[in-house]
């Protein structure tokens, strides 16, 4: 099945308020925020969006507003069994503690004290909650399985007001921290704030993915610029997804590290083989090879996670004998798959059931259930697979 994706222009910054407003005019529905939402132990505040034409674009902006009952300041522990405690989705609930551990995370960097003892203001602590489970709930509700980020507007300076630095240093923390990269900005504003920047830490990859756009959103902040201030928010398929095989299939991207390795002993690599699993690869192999003056050689070949590759890559150059790597952005097509119980004339037996769509295509006998069926009846293991075959064929019949 197709999978949607989202690219985020941030090219007059990001922030809370403006990613909720390009949810927002992409055709999220603000109920979808308000009612969850209403559900938090949190009291005195209220959400208000409107439409807003800036240098000849339309789009939405998105507030949060607060009654004059103050508000109680919270340490990282009480917002966590706040929304632990919530009926919110499983999804919903870590994504936006997550946002929460990040800043806070950042935040104890940069004052130079624990985690536990990091707190926030009452006030901005509203803010957070409405910024970060909105952001959450947004996303489910749009079905939006990978979202990318554009570079950010780096500006720097003070602020005329408060004569604190641009950008703060928790922002900055935040990003570094996930390696975003910035593009020069000759603005002396406050274009990314410390919960936008959370928010795109936590849910995006910072690049630009081949993209078939469907939807074009665009979410204003209150920030007066010599251009259109707003954050675009592209929603749509990974260029090729909307084919007929991928209408059937899930797809993804994945890295690919390649290596030419000529000079090491069969031991150092399989210890390298177990080094990068353990650190997160997918999938590892070792291709026989000839290469210049005849000799044998290994072809490493490494897929990971787009947000793996550099760490896996590394590695190799680390802990080989190779002075340089390969490395490629590919995109996926993968079959779902399920573990099934079927009744089999030997008991209940674990199956692998693949399908494309609605379809199954195959159903494969699991070879640790086979192999613990065959233990526990003393039967050669090949018949206890033909055993599980036969009963699984009625799933593809």
């Amino acid at each position: 099945m197709a999978q949607k994706i989202a690219y985020l222009d941030c090219h007059a910054g990001i922030s809370g308020e403006m990613f909720l407003a390009a949810l927002i005019d992409s055709g999220l529905s603000s109920d979808a925020l308000k009612f969850p939402l209403a559900a938090l132990p949190v009291e005195g505040w209220s959400i208000n969006t409107g439409t807003f034409v800036d240098k000849g674009v339309r789009g939405t902006c998105f507030q949060i507003g607060q009654n004059e009952q103050k508000q109680p300041d919270r340490r990282l522990s009480e917002i966590t069994a706040l929304l632990q405690a919530s009926s919110l989705s499983a999804q919903v609930r870590e994504t936006s503690l997550a946002m929460f551990r990040c800043l806070a995370t950042a935040e104890a960097h940069v004052q130079g004290i624990r985690l536990e003892e990091v707190h926030f203001d009452g006030t901005d602590t509203l803010h957070m909650l409405i910024s970060f489970v909105g952001a959450a709930l947004g996303i489910e509700a749009l079905g939006i399985t990978q979202l990318y980020a554009s570079p950010l507007p780096l500006t720097g300076g003070y602020t005329e007001a408060a004569h604190e630095m641009i950008p703060a240093p928790v922002t900055l923390e935040i990003l570094r921290r996930v390696a975003a990269p910035w593009r020069s900005c000759a603005v002396s504003e406050e274009l990314v704030t410390p919960v936008g920047a959370a928010i795109l830490a936590t849910l995006a990859h910072f690049e630009t993915p081949p993209i078939v756009i469907e939807q074009i959103g665009y979410g204003f902040g209150t920030k007066q610029l010599p251009w259109s201030g707003c954050v675009r928010f592209c929603l749509g398929q990974l260029q090729g997804a909307a084919n007929t095989a991928s209408a059937e299939a899930d797809t993804d991207w994945v890295t690919v590290i390649e290596s030419h390795i000529d000079n090491m002993s069969g031991e150092l690599l399989g210890g390298l083989m177990e080094r990068l699993f353990g650190a997160g690869a997918l999938d590892v192999s070792y291709t026989p090879i000839q290469m210049k003056k005849n000799r044998p050689a290994t072809l490493i070949t490494i897929i990971s996670s787009p947000e793996q590759g550099d760490a896996l890559a590394l590695i190799l150059l680390r802990e080989t004998s190779t002075l340089g790597v390969r490395i490629q952005q590919m995109q996926r097509l993968k079959a779902q798959r399920s573990q099934q119980r079927i009744e089999t004339a030997l008991g209940p037996m674990l199956v692998k059931v693949k399908r494309l769509g609605e379809r199954v295509i195959s159903v494969s006998p699991e070879y640790e259930e086979c192999q613990r069926v065959a233990k526990q009846h003393a039967l050669p293991l090949a018949e206890v697979y033909e055993v599980a075959r036969d009963a699984a064929r009625s799933l593809i019949i």
